[in-house]
């Protein structure tokens, strides 16, 4: 295990992870505003930016051997087999904001459909699949080696940290509501770690995350911001399932790890 390799993702997933939270920098010098779209969510965007090319920066000069899974391999292929309890999962979770939310009351523009509802979306899927699963996850599992179950560990702890990582965004809300978020958010964080580690290719959980955030689009089309009670319980339901449908994927057989091999740590 290279040390100084570990210490100096650590020290990227840390700041990356701050940028992504706070929006900084750019909150702080991009003000702009277009048709109706949120001006803040055009900040986290350019951030995005900002943040891709720090990562891209930092892994280009300290890790080019990094087991990011960046590439084309086992793309097609990962998706056939996994994509369907993803795909099913956005999809109930589509339905359950639209019975949260009617009758809507707002009528976007193209734009704010298109930049908020789906561009931004894809956006957040890339960068929180780029430093919770490739870099996080991998930080684990390289530190967990010599443990027995050290790729299932690693998912498990970045799915908690994914989840946890997802309160500062509900401050405000009632407590309920940030447990069941938080509780949903792990769940879906264990399906995109198990493919993650199952397929060795870091775009299929980046996909798959995105469309599932882009089944939030109901939010486009409403002045309500928060969870109602129904659309929460659909939700705590449909990743609870996805976790359980997780676990199981992560389940040994004949003993052992069947992607733990794929990954030998150095």
């Amino acid at each position: 295990m290279n040390k100084k390799q570990i210490t100096v993702m650590t020290i990227l997933t840390l700041v990356l992870a701050f940028m992504d939270i706070s929006g900084l920098p750019a909150v702080l010098f991009v003000h702009c505003s277009l048709s109706d779209v949120t001006p803040y969510i055009i900040s986290l965007m350019v951030n995005f930016l900002i943040i891709g090319f720090a990562a891209w920066l930092v892994l280009r000069s300290f890790a080019r051997d990094w087991p990011l899974g960046l590439h084309t391999s086992g793309l097609v292929g990962g998706l056939k087999k996994y994509a369907f309890a993803g795909v099913a999962a956005g999809i109930f979770s589509c339905v359950a904001f639209i019975i949260g939310l009617a009758p809507f009351d707002y009528k976007p523009s193209v734009w704010k459909i298109l930049i908020e509802g789906v561009l931004y979306y894809f956006g957040v899927a890339i960068i929180e699949e780029l430093y919770v699963r490739g870099l996080f996850l991998n930080i684990v599992d390289k530190i967990a080696h010599n443990k027995e179950r050290h790729t299932v560990i690693a998912i498990w702890v970045s799915s908690v940290v994914f989840g946890l990582g997802h309160i500062p965004g509900m401050i405000g809300m009632e407590p309920l509501v940030i447990l069941f978020k938080v509780i949903s958010t792990i769940g879906m964080g264990l399906y995109f770690g198990a493919i993650y580690k199952r397929t060795d290719n870091l775009w299929v959980p980046i996909i798959l995350h995105g469309f599932i955030d882009i089944c939030a689009l109901p939010y486009c089309f409403s002045t309500f911001s928060g969870y109602k009670t129904i659309s929460l319980i659909g939700l705590v339901i449909i990743y609870t399932l996805l976790g359980i449908y997780s676990i199981v994927l992560m389940k040994p057989k004949n003993d052992k790890f069947p992607f733990i091999a794929k990954n030998i740590i150095s």
